[in-house]
């Protein structure tokens, strides 16, 4: 099958060429790596391949989705576990496959986003240009404890949920919100309530849920 690899990095070359190599095998797959993101416009760089492969920041709409198909691509590779970036309905009604990564490591996200608003409380980024510099000043680099506070947890599937227990380990109150309650969530002793009441009572907002939300 050829196959159109759209928003290329060299890390995404690397991969493949390792994958290859550690099985032993001769490819069966042509694969083209393409820079642009794919869009409507892009989308006439894959003319000729069957498949797509395309990531988070692609544009699978209904134009791209068309402009697709009619270059020939009946298969869509989603290396990437979302799927709100491509239009489900198109696909199905032009009868293409579209494929997805099924899960990935949720305590290496829910764990980064915690180092996120650790660093983001304890000024770490600022603390680290200002120690580059010889800087050593301590004003502006004051944060909080976060133990006692409440953190507002916006979603929680798989991810929301571990961040949720990272920060309850913290010591603090976490409310969460989310269409369909947790039963993992509620056993770290997550506090359910509305939208409304995170934004106004949380003082840490982790977001764990799709910008449409």
């Amino acid at each position: 099958m050829k196959i159109a690899f759209f928003s290329t990095h060299s890390y995404d070359i690397e991969s493949m060429e390792r994958i290859a190599k550690e099985d032993g095998v001769t490819p069966t797959h042509e694969i083209t790596f393409l820079v642009p993101r794919l869009d409507h416009t892009s989308a006439k760089l894959a003319e000729g391949c069957e498949g797509v492969c395309i990531f988070v920041n692609d544009i699978a709409d209904e134009e791209s989705l068309r402009a697709l198909h009619a270059g020939g691509t009946r298969a869509v590779f989603l290396r990437c576990a979302g799927f709100d970036m491509i239009d489900l309905k198109v696909a199905k009604e032009l009868g293409m496959v579209v494929t997805r990564v099924p899960a990935y490591s949720p305590y290496a996200v829910a764990e980064h986003a915690a180092a996120l608003m650790m660093t983001l409380n304890r000024k770490i980024h600022r603390s680290y240009n200002r120690t580059r510099e010889q800087n050593f000043r301590l004003a502006g680099l004051l944060g909080f404890d976060i133990n006692g506070k409440t953190i507002g947890v916006v979603g929680t599937g798989k991810i929301g949920a571990l961040f949720a227990r990272i920060a309850a380990g913290f010591g603090a109150k976490v409310l969460a919100y989310d269409v369909v309650q947790n039963p993992e969530a509620l056993s770290y002793g997550v506090e359910y309530v509305s939208q409304d009441e995170i934004w106004t009572s949380a003082d840490i907002i982790s977001l764990h849920a799709p910008f449409e939300f």
